[in-house]
């Protein structure tokens, strides 16, 4: 195996993990929105929270898995940041999104 070998920038991977959480937390609000009162087996309103909860581990897996992919070790924590802090932000809007439904 070359050493050498450049698999990737890995700039490309934090889209990826971005694209992840974003997909993720759409899903989730959509189904916090349509009615879903189940959530993860938690029947609370709150429940919803859980299944970011899900969504964010998953982004975060994903954001390790994806960098380490790249074999570049030079940046791997700046754009592992990155990928976790821009998918915690959508996770954030996401909870902010459904909070109206976990009042009501």
């Amino acid at each position: 195996m070359n050493a050498d070998a450049n698999t990737g920038s890995g700039w490309r991977g934090i889209a990826i993990v971005w694209a992840i959480a974003l997909l993720g937390a759409a899903l989730v609000v959509t189904l916090a929105y349509s009615g879903t009162e189940t959530w993860l087996g938690d029947t609370s309103r709150l429940g919803v929270f859980d299944a970011l909860g899900v969504v964010l581990a998953a982004s975060v897996v994903g954001a390790l898995v994806v960098q380490f992919a790249t074999r570049r070790p030079e940046g791997f924590v700046l754009r592992t940041s990155w990928s976790v802090a821009g998918a915690a932000a959508l996770v954030a809007l996401a909870a902010l999104a459904v909070a109206p439904v976990t009042a009501a």
